[in-house]
């Protein structure tokens, strides 16, 4: 292993897929590009990183049953298994934790509808987030962003100073149970994991990503995930 520290993956497939408009059936993690579903290529990412010990898959309990027979026969490096979700990401994410061998030091977290996250990205910012406690992929935006209040523009902050943040996010697992029972206790519920070490006061440090590591959100991204995949594919073909 690239990390000598036992390191656990947890996969955040719990969304309920609400603005993918119906065209996601059960769960947008059950979408197909390329004859792989959206949760596999996310997984088989981790199976060959290279630097996890474990992969724990946080879902929907009545989904437990769909998602783990995607794995019956595939090739296993690590061992998989299944949180229950919660009601809010920051509470499965935390279930996930819980699940994880007590022997793990570093925490990935991952979106399960990432499904073009690389081996590489994984390992880049397991080892950031080993060296400065937290850390998070992430990208500049392309975009000029506009603050509004009452759709009336209020501010335009220097755009070399914003990034549109991606998983993984990586903790050292004691610095993220700190920090999120500090937010427990101040009723604070973070949409970002890493939102909950800033609150604390940790640093979180900013990995390089890469603009194809897209969230099948809605279904707009599905024309773009066929493009990545068709993409990958001839970049494969051609070596």
């Amino acid at each position: 292993m690239v990390n000598e520290k036992f390191t656990s993956a947890v996969i955040c497939a719990a969304g309920a897929s609400s603005r993918m408009k119906g065209a996601a059936g059960k769960s947008k993690q059950l979408l197909s590009f390329g004859g792989m579903t959206v949760l596999e290529r996310t997984v088989n990412a981790f199976m060959n990183d290279g630097v996890t010990d474990e992969i724990i898959i946080v879902c929907p309990v009545e989904l437990t049953e769909d998602f783990s027979k995607l794995f019956e026969n595939a090739p296993k490096t690590k061992p998989i298994r299944f949180a229950k979700g919660g009601a809010e990401r920051q509470i499965s994410v935390k279930n996930g934790v819980d699940a994880c061998d007590e022997r793990a030091e570093i925490i990935v977290v991952h979106d399960g509808a990432r499904p073009f996250v690389t081996p590489n990205l994984i390992m880049q910012v397991t080892q950031d987030g080993d060296k400065y406690g937290c850390a998070t992929l992430a990208v500049p935006v392309k975009d000029t962003i506009k603050i509004a209040r009452d759709g009336v523009v209020c501010d335009t902050p220097p755009r070399d100073e914003l990034f549109a943040v991606q998983t993984p996010q990586v903790f050292v697992k004691s610095l993220y149970l700190k920090a999120f029972a500090s937010a427990e206790e101040k009723g604070i519920i973070c949409t970002d994991d890493c939102r909950l070490i800033e609150l604390y006061g940790g640093t979180v440090k900013i990995t390089a990503g890469d603009y194809n590591n897209i969230k099948i959100t809605t279904p707009e991204d599905i024309v773009l995930a066929d493009a990545i995949t068709e993409a990958r594919s001839a970049v494969s073909l051609e070596n």
